[in-house]
């Protein structure tokens, strides 16, 4: 078995995905956590204590100016996710950038024309695409096992109480549709494709946030019915049905480690247990395009994000959920 020199990864904004993410980046053999930044250097130290990286910094800028650091991952609020993932890149940096990608489409193109310009490694970290249980499903609906796709419903739901900070702050992108939304979407976008037409319609906080948001994408011989929310809570299961049977993904979906085939009223149910919460297989993607070269995974393409977060846009056209920071959609 070949042996790698450790890829060196720097963690900016060390919120609760970065803390989970940290756990996970420790299971990956090839991999070390070399620094992490926050916008106070005690929360720095004390992350940077508690997952053993070598280096904190009290700023973001100090930690992508780091020479030490190969790739970095992005787990700020999502309106620096742009500024951030461009200005790493320009400093030589590989990055990987939390989910969504970006607020809007022109700000995801800005990112990935500078991904091209540096030829560095760049990819939205959408771990669900890497999750085994996802990856055997999508294998399974390409070979026709459940026959021709017509229907799926996917939700992502949960009851917040009383949100605050970065979940209802419009200015950051807040609302369950940007946090939560985007996997329903990325789940309907991956069997069926860019929908020819989209319904969508939301529910506001007093701050321009959406509380929920039901979506239903139509295609030419198929639907799907999403939604996502801060107020009520839901199963969190997603069902793809074909013309010969149905998948489910089982609970909490987008994370599973299980999934279940119903076709002539038999049921096979498939495990598939997660090394680590999940994070693992797309830090493994992101090392194996790195030690190739590659400046995209083929699996999340950079073409893939920015499909995603055009259907997103759309999403937000119908709804009349704009951020202050947008001069326009396109």
């Amino acid at each position: 078995m070949a042996t790698y020199k450790k890829i060196k990864w720097g963690i900016i904004g060390l919120g609760n995905i970065a803390h989970q993410f940290a756990k996970d980046l420790a299971l990956v053999p090839d991999a070390e956590l070399t620094a992490v930044g926050s916008r106070t250097i005690t929360k720095a130290q004390k992350f940077a204590e508690q997952y053993t990286a070598k280096k904190a910094y009290g700023s973001y800028d100090e930690l992508i100016a780091d020479p030490d650091i190969d790739i970095l991952y992005i787990a700020t609020p999502h309106d620096s996710h742009a500024s951030l993932t461009i200005k790493s890149l320009e400093q030589n940096k590989h990055v990987l950038c939390e989910k969504p990608i970006a607020l809007h489409y022109n700000e995801a193109i800005q990112m990935i024309k500078a991904s091209k310009a540096q030829h560095k490694f760049f990819m939205e970290a959408f771990w669900t695409r890497f999750n085994p249980s996802v990856q055997e499903v999508l294998a399974k609906i390409k070979n026709l096992e459940i026959g021709e796709v017509k229907y799926i419903n996917a939700d992502f739901a949960f009851n917040v109480g009383t949100p605050q900070g970065r979940m209802i702050d419009i200015n950051t992108g807040g609302g369950s549709l940007l946090d939560m939304g985007v996997y329903p979407l990325f789940l309907a976008y991956v069997v069926l494709g860019i929908p020819d037409k989209i319904l969508a319609s939301a529910n506001f906080y007093d701050t321009g946030a959406d509380k929920q948001t039901s979506m239903i994408l139509q295609y030419d011989n198929a639907q799907a019915v999403l939604h996502s929310s801060f107020v009520s809570p839901s199963d969190m299961v997603a069902t793809i049905s074909g013309t010969e049977g149905r998948i489910r993904l089982n609970t909490i979906w987008h994370e599973t480690q299980s999934y279940g085939l119903i076709k002539n009223n038999h049921s096979v149910a498939y495990q598939f247990p997660t090394k680590g919460k999940g994070f693992t297989y797309e830090i493994e993607e992101c090392h194996h395009c790195i030690r190739n070269e590659k400046i995209e995974s083929e699996m999340w393409s950079h073409q893939n994000s920015l499909d995603l977060i055009k259907i997103v846009d759309e999403v937000r056209k119908q709804t009349g959920l704009k951020f202050p920071s947008e001069k326009q959609l396109n």
